[in-house]
C-alpha cells in the first residue's frame, strides 16, 4: 500500500508531500482538437509521400498506406520526362520564392520599421490604406495584375511573377507590429548622440533586432510563392517558364488521357514538399533563440 511522502521540518511537524494536481477535463477538448486538426493536415500529405512509392499498377488497383515498390523507378521517369522538364520548373519556383521572398522581406522590413519608428504626415493612412490590403484577397488582384504587365511588356516574362511579389501588405503589417516591439526608441536615440545616421541606426542598430521577425516574413513569402498558382498560371505562357505548381497541374491535365502521368504528378508533388520541410528545419532556430533571448531579458 502506497502512502504519500512525508517531510519532518525543523519545528517538528510531519507534513504531507505535494501531490500531483489531477488535470482538468476542460484541458483534455483542446488537445483533441489539435490532435484531429494534426491528422486532417498530415494525412493527405502521408498518402502523397506513401503513393509516390507505387508504381502505376499498384496506385490503381489498391488504396492502401503501405509503400510501394516503385519510388526509384518513378523518381527516374519524373526527372527524364520532357527532358529534364520537372528540373526546370523547380528552378524556376526556387528563383520565384527565392528572388521574391528576399526582395519582399527587405520591402515589408524598411516599410514596417518606418510605419514604426516615424512619424510623418499621413502615417495613419498608410498604415490603414495596409490594413485594408491585408483583408483583401490576393486572387481578386490577379486580373488587374496581368492588364497592368500587358500595357508595359512585361506579361510573359519572369518579372510579371516576380513584381506583385514585392509588396505584401501582411508583411509589413508584421514587420510593423514586430519594429514596435523588439527595437527600442532608447537605444536608436542613443545611437543618434553617437552619431549615427538614420542608415546607420537602421542598418546596425534596428536590424539585427529583427532578424526573428525578417525570418518570419521570408518564410510566409517563401512558402506563398512557391504554391502560389493562379498568378504564373495568368502570366505565363511558355511551359519552359512554369513554378512546380503550373508545371504539375499540365501534368494532371494530360493525365487524363495518359494514366501514368497521374504517377509523376504524385511524385512530383512530394519532392516539390522537400525545399518547405528544410527550409522550417533550417530557420526555425531563429525564433528558439529568439525565445531564449526574451527570456533572459525578462
Amino acid at each position: 500500500m502506497s502512502t504519500a511522502t512525508m517531510s519532518r521540518p525543523a519545528g517538528g511537524r510531519r507534513l504531507v508531500a505535494d501531490r500531483p494536481r489531477p488535470r482538468p477535463r476542460g484541458a483534455i477538448l483542446p488537445t483533441v482538437v489539435l490532435v484531429l486538426g494534426a491528422l486532417y493536415c498530415l494525412v493527405p500529405v502521408v498518402w502523397v509521400l506513401v503513393a509516390s512509392t507505387k508504381s502505376s499498377s499498384e496506385l490503381f488497383s489498391t488504396f492502401t498506406f503501405l509503400p510501394g515498390s516503385g519510388l526509384v523507378e518513378n523518381l527516374g521517369d519524373l526527372f527524364a520526362y520532357g527532358d529534364g522538364q520537372y528540373a526546370q520548373w523547380a528552378l524556376n519556383s526556387l528563383v520565384f520564392a527565392g528572388v521574391g521572398a528576399v526582395a519582399c522581406t527587405l520591402v515589408s522590413t524598411m516599410a514596417g520599421y518606418a510605419l514604426a519608428k516615424y512619424d510623418f504626415p499621413g502615417r495613419q493612412v498608410v498604415f490603414y490604406a495596409i490594413l485594408g490590403g491585408v483583408l483583401l484577397p490576393g486572387i481578386t488582384l490577379a486580373i488587374p495584375q496581368y492588364l497592368l504587365m500587358s500595357k508595359i511588356g512585361l506579361a510573359g516574362t519572369y518579372w510579371s511573377v516576380l513584381l506583385p511579389c514585392l509588396i505584401s501588405p501582411f508583411g509589413i503589417f508584421l514587420a510593423r507590429v514586430y519594429a514596435v516591439s523588439a527595437v527600442p526608441t532608447e537605444t536608436m536615440e542613443a545611437a543618434r548622440i553617437d552619431g549615427a545616421n538614420d542608415t546607420r541606426v537602421f542598418v546596425s542598430v534596428a536590424l539585427p533586432m529583427m532578424v526573428p521577425g525578417m525570418v518570419t516574413i521570408f518564410l510566409l513569402q517563401f512558402v506563398g510563392i512557391w504554391n502560389n498558382f493562379l498568378l504564373p498560371f495568368i502570366m505565363l505562357s511558355d511551359e519552359r517558364m512554369y513554378p512546380l505548381t503550373v508545371g504539375l497541374y499540365t501534368l494532371l491535365s494530360k493525365g487524363s488521357g495518359t494514366p501514368s502521368l497521374y504517377t509523376l504528378a504524385i511524385i512530383g508533388s512530394a519532392v516539390a514538399i522537400i525545399p518547405l520541410v528544410a527550409m522550417m528545419l533550417v530557420l526555425q532556430r531563429y525564433w528558439r533563440l529568439d525565445l531564449i533571448s526574451g527570456g533572459l531579458k525578462g
